[in-house]
């Protein structure tokens, strides 16, 4: 893949990708504190089948700007405004976790853009009536959210390169009510497919039922493995989300 960066909106954001196919192309987006190497099977899989991949690493992390402002949705403008350098105008969306979020937000302001939508353990937006609680019963919201962490060993240039100052941002972030990202969940016109890990993951069961009966064309898929499914459960992930990026 092509190594390439750009100044979108004041921020320097990296993406590399493979060369542009016939078929409408695949971006793929890294949850907190990856990035875009999380992809790299995944990606080589989609090329072999004829796809163009693009992956990018979100602002503050990977080889991106580090900056001021680390708001949720900031994070699916660069998403955003990447597609249009890139002058794509049907794409299909894969995040994890953060770049979760990050694919659904532009699924719902640009549904036009998006064909397919694959959401891989996103935790869930608060409503207004929900309690403010952590993030699953499992385990502290800290060190959910520091998840990447654990990825150190593989992946050492995304934990060394992610910007910890985002993480406050985060934390408060979660625990605010989003009610707009809950009302323009019927605004999305792509297929969508999320997929839910088992012990450790961080999808609250009662907002996904709210979520899957919002979104108009959607299903669900759950892991036996934890928050990252991608890389912990590689074969289950492949064998479920290729056919489904694969359909017409």
């Amino acid at each position: 893949m092509t190594a390439e960066r750009v100044l979108l909106e004041g921020t320097d954001i990296a993406y590399r990708y493979s060369e542009p196919q016939d078929r409408i192309p695949v971006v793929l987006v890294h949850g907190m504190g990856g990035d875009s190497h999380t992809w790299d099977r995944f990606a080589n899989d989609l090329v072999q089948r004829g796809r163009g991949v693009i992956t990018l690493d979100l602002r503050g992390h990977g080889r991106s700007g580090h900056t001021g402002s680390y708001l949720f949705d900031e994070f699916a403008d660069d998403l955003r405004h990447l597609c249009d350098h890139l002058e794509l105008d049907r794409v299909d969306l894969v995040g994890h976790s953060l770049g979760g979020y990050a694919t659904s937000v532009v699924a719902q302001t640009r549904p036009e853009l998006v064909r397919r939508l694959v959401i891989e353990e996103c935790p869930l937006p608060r409503r207004p009536s929900d309690p403010v609680t952590p993030l699953t019963s499992r385990f502290p919201s800290v060190p959910e959210l520091w998840h990447a962490t654990t990825s150190l060993i593989r992946h050492p240039r995304a934990v060394i390169a992610y910007d910890r100052s985002m993480t406050s941002s985060a934390l408060t972030q979660f625990r605010q009510a989003n009610p707009q990202w809950w009302d323009r969940l019927g605004d999305i016109t792509a297929e969508t497919l999320i997929l839910v890990g088992g012990p450790g993951g961080m999808v609250d069961p009662i907002k996904l039922e709210a979520v899957v009966a919002a979104i108009p064309n959607c299903r669900t898929v759950k892991f036996k493995s934890g928050h990252s499914i991608h890389r912990d459960k590689y074969a289950d992930f492949a064998d479920i989300v290729l056919p489904f990026l694969s359909a017409p």
